[in-house]
């Protein structure tokens, strides 16, 4: 799958939820490898902010992102919208603190996405694969995170408030293409007996019934419920009862936890790739969303390409008769066993490690070590695979070494791994040179990488 950026760029205008300013938003299309940036373009130097956990600062009623003195608040609704319709690259420019709340939900970005369409680019998608249970909890509030291997994006929400009003609630999302019908439309929420403390905080400035849902669900004097409305500039309302105060209906039945999903997956989007695993989430609010998304972050610093997903089950791409069709390569040499992805920038092969290899026979008899530099030499080999695809007849053809550098050994080879490499072009091709990155893993561990140049030679 590739990036994706937006075919044509497009403005949106209204409120600030906060601020109470009159905020446009312009989305405009960005290179691949980009990611999602805002810029505040009313502010000296047109400072730029990465949409990422990393520079998350704040997350009372909203997510606000910092870096030094530059803030954007409020950014959940976009990101969801943004990460539902599976663009990558997006700047987005801001003339004000936050962005606009509109009518509380998605759904005019979602509108505004899909109007504007989007563009497919060179580069391949990366994401973030789930591999094993991740988890996060609180225990003061109860809130809970958990995050299953799945091969697709989807999501799941339990809401419990201590409110007759708004009790337990349950979302879901089973793939990312329901969301701009089930889930983009459900506006923000907030309980009237928060709304006094929230105004004295400097908060909802702009907050209005057309932009959140209001529930009334502790008895107040009719005279609080007018002061309420007078902090907020709206007209007085006989509240006789518990429920929604909106003079419109709720748009589902479960329209607060549906809203929750969104903003849980807004949150998500600042892992910075598309992630494939099933979110379970139960009590979530942007803190906890945060601090997951700020793990993952972490584990994605620390590695910069996750392992491959290997299934042994699979049929190959390529297994070894293929290979030896097109590697002049031959025993004991040949230091691929099968390919098991390739596209047009990146390749994955596949080699067991037995102990029949035979060069633990002196290296080292007592403990067996593969050398790193036939860890170098498999790597080149499955990068020739990738750059042999270019090339009529690949089988008259060999590639040879013109430089190796930034060679890293992280941990040994023994008998019994399975190697994967995963080898991919660092430029594009000219004249038969290419430049390529290549990594060695372990299961999920990263054992040795190098970057080198190699040259395609016509045999003689």
């Amino acid at each position: 799958m590739k990036q994706l950026t937006l075919s044509e760029s497009f403005t949106v205008e209204g409120k600030g939820l906060h601020s109470g300013a009159v905020i446009s938003a312009t989305f405009c299309q960005a290179p691949a490898g980009h990611g999602y940036k805002f810029q505040r373009i009313d502010l000296e130097g047109e400072p730029v902010i990465d949409a990422l956990a990393d520079y998350v600062i704040a997350t009372n009623r909203g997510t606000v992102l910092g870096k030094g003195d530059v803030t954007v608040s409020t950014i959940e609704h976009a990101m969801a919208a943004l990460y539902a319709a599976g663009i990558d690259n997006v700047l987005i420019k801001l003339n004000g603190p936050e962005m606009p709340i509109l009518d509380g939900s998605a759904k005019p970005y979602v509108e505004a996405i899909e109007k504007a369409g989007r563009t497919e680019l060179k580069a391949d998608k990366e994401f973030y694969v789930v591999k094993h249970k991740i988890e996060i909890a609180d225990a003061e509030s109860g809130s809970k995170i958990m995050i299953l291997p799945d091969d697709e994006f989807s999501t799941e929400v339990k809401v419990n408030f201590n409110s007759p009003v708004l009790n337990n609630q349950y979302a879901s999302m089973e793939h990312a293409d329901e969301f701009a019908g089930e889930i983009a439309d459900a506006r923000t929420f907030v309980f009237v007996r928060e709304i006094e403390p929230l105004v004295n905080a400097g908060l909802i400035k702009g907050g209005d019934l057309d932009n959140a849902i209001v529930i009334y669900d502790s008895a107040m004097e009719q005279e609080q419920l007018n002061h309420i409305a007078d902090l907020v500039n709206a007209e007085h309302r006989q509240v006789n009862e518990f429920g929604y105060v909106n003079p419109t209906p709720l748009k589902h039945d479960n329209e607060p936890a549906r809203h929750k999903l969104l903003d849980l997956v807004g949150d998500i989007a600042l892992i910075g790739r598309p992630l494939k695993g099933k979110i379970i989430a139960t009590k979530p609010g942007h803190g906890i969303n945060t601090k997951m998304a700020k793990q993952i972050r972490n584990d994605i610093k620390r590695q910069d390409i996750q392992a491959p997903m290997y299934d042994p089950n699979r049929e190959p791409l390529m297994d070894n008769l293929a290979i030896r069709h097109h590697l002049p390569h031959r025993y004991p040499f040949l230091l691929v066993d099968k390919i098991i992805d390739k596209t047009d920038s990146y390749i994955v092969g596949v080699k067991n490690v037995t102990t029949n290899e035979p060069f633990f026979q002196g290296h080292f008899p007592q403990e067996p070590v593969m050398p790193g530099v036939l860890l170098v030499e498999a790597m080149a080999q499955t990068g020739g695979l990738l750059v042999l695809g270019s090339v009529d007849e690949p089988e008259r053809y060999s590639t040879y070494f013109m430089k190796i550098d930034n060679v890293k050994f992280r941990q040994k080879v023994v008998p019994g791994d399975t190697l994967i490499f995963h080898v991919s072009f660092m430029t594009e091709m000219r004249r038969g040179m290419a430049v390529m990155k290549g990594r060695c893993f372990v299961g999920d561990k990263l054992v040795c990488e190098c970057e080198f140049m190699a040259q395609i030679i016509k045999n003689k």
